[in-house]
């Protein structure tokens, strides 16, 4: 229960004061009282918006509200049955009032019932054993022997590569990038529908991203828009210096196609396998097909180093490279000497630590992500408007999100309709990746379909992406699935 003091306001309070209260306080919530500290009604945001738009100014005072029965609780009331009062009332704060109507409180929902959030860090509970014997041995160091295990062990888990852990899954694409030495004035062919890490390095090497298409069976990069722009540039005596494929959502594309193309025309493939770690692509583990293959452990990844990345290569001297260049692209000399340009890349060796406690729990966080796939999937079979982002027979995606779109023929319930109406219940649903070619950052660079329809425009105008942490609770997961069902059949009723 939050203190009222700072909210309380009379009716000789103006719009414009008011106003100034409720963003200085960031509680969302006024309290008109008389003058005997009797409350007589609840104030919000949208009250004096409508107060303004029916033509009251500034200068005008909270007199001019109507009369309004606001709920109210008694400070014995239990927790749950406010917070049940407050779903039917559809609100998010309920003021608390004693025997005489006076506030001495404020009951908010995010305070009684935590915030269902897409994706959070779920510690295993082997982190602290590495973190503990970097400090027992002082290893505080950038560099030690937790980021060499970490490597090794990363290494073996993904089949055998080697590996470079670094501080994020976008300076292991630069490295990438640079690797294939990429630079001003070369294109590189990027998946259009990712996040904005995956084609950000292309600008740090000056070379000029081409935005490609998705397919529908995989969401990934579509091979037959991937050989229209390969062709183009082709024709046009500028060859593509590498092609950067997304793992979206923990989905593979459709590596087999991509690589026929990669070898015919001789163009490297760089894996962002940032959300994909887990998945697999008929038996091989996403990252590990292209000539590099990059991953993700920020905070919102199935397993997290707090910030990081790793950047893994069947090509030794490749990323021993890497290595040099992530830790200043210092010469072995008995002085510090430098003869090219290098970046402070390389993770630390707390940090890897606690990647080496999150790897021997990752079988199990996958397992966990696929049965709330499962679970969404079996909850909402009745909504016809929803369909689920697919997954091929011959692969094996870790589910690092579930992911649904919604049919505009079946309902008039927009991504964006579901997601605020989710967020009034405390729950987190977010929109899907806008495409990187409709960002400002991009808008002058190619892009090429996958037919004469833009697949992740379609995408991004239906996809919603659901709650998905692994350390979610099968209570939560189900209160979810009813706030959504609520959602279709409230529109469907109305």
């Amino acid at each position: 229960m939050k203190d009222v003091k700072e909210i309380l306001v009379d009716n000789t309070c103006s719009i414009k004061s008011a106003l100034k209260i409720l963003d200085m306080t960031a509680m969302s919530i006024l309290l008109l009282v008389d003058s005997n500290n009797t409350l007589i009604r609840t104030v919000t945001d949208g009250d004096i918006r409508r107060l303004l738009l029916v033509g009251f100014n500034l200068d005008d005072t909270l007199i001019q509200l109507p009369k309004l029965d606001s709920i109210t609780v008694r400070a014995e009331s239990d927790s749950a049955d406010v917070l049940i009062l407050m779903k039917e009332s559809e609100i998010s704060q309920i003021p608390v009032v004693d025997e005489f109507q006076r506030p001495i409180g404020v009951f908010f929902q995010k305070d009684i019932e935590p915030r269902i959030y897409l994706s959070t860090p779920h510690m295993g509970g082997f982190e602290r054993d590495y973190i503990d014997q970097a400090f027992d041995t002082n290893w505080i160091a950038p560099l030690g022997p937790n980021v060499d295990g970490f490597e090794e062990e990363f290494s073996s888990y993904v089949g055998g590569t080697y590996a470079a852990a670094l501080n994020s899954g976008t300076s292991a694409i630069h490295l990438a990038l640079r690797l294939l030495d990429v630079t001003h004035d070369d294109v590189v062919l990027c998946s259009s529908f990712t996040f904005v890490a995956s084609s950000n390095p292309i600008l740090y090497q000056g070379a000029t991203p081409v935005f490609i298409d998705s397919e529908p069976e995989t969401w990934g990069m579509s091979p037959v828009a991937l050989e229209k722009a390969i062709q183009k540039y082709i024709e046009l005596g500028v060859k593509p210096k590498a092609i950067i494929v997304v793992h979206l959502y923990g989905q593979s594309a459709d590596m087999d196609k991509i690589m026929v193309l990669s070898k015919v025309y001789d163009i490297p493939v760089v894996e962002d396998s940032a959300e994909s770690l887990g998945s697999m692509y008929k038996g091989r583990h996403t990252g590990t097909i292209g000539k590099f293959g990059i991953f993700s452990f920020n905070g919102n990844k199935i397993i997290t180093t707090s910030g990081g990345g790793m950047l893994v290569s069947d090509d030794k001297e490749l990323v021993d490279r890497a290595r040099f260049l992530s830790t200043q692209a210092r010469d072995s000399a008995p002085h510090y000497e430098h003869s090219e340009v290098g970046y402070n890349y390389r993770m630390s060796n707390i940090l890897a630590g606690v990647g080496r406690g999150q790897l021997k729990v990752l079988n199990e966080r996958v397992k966990l992500k696929r049965n709330i796939s499962d679970v969404y999937k079996e909850g909402l079979k009745d909504i016809d408007a929803i369909e689920w982002m697919p997954e091929p027979k011959q692969d094996y995606s870790n589910k690092w999100l579930s992911v649904l779109t919604i049919n505009p023929q079946e309902t008039s319930i927009t991504p964006k309709c579901l997601i605020q109406k989710l967020s009034k219940y405390n729950i987190e649903a977010r929109h899907v990746w806008k495409p990187m070619h409709l960002q400002p950052l991009f808008n002058e660079h190619d892009y090429f379909k996958h037919s004469n329809i833009s697949i992740c425009d379609q995408l991004f105008a239906t996809g919603v992406c659901l709650p998905s942490a692994s350390s979610m609770s099968a209570e939560q997961q189900q209160f979810v699935i009813l706030e959504i069902i609520k959602v279709f059949n409230e529109k469907f009723s109305s």
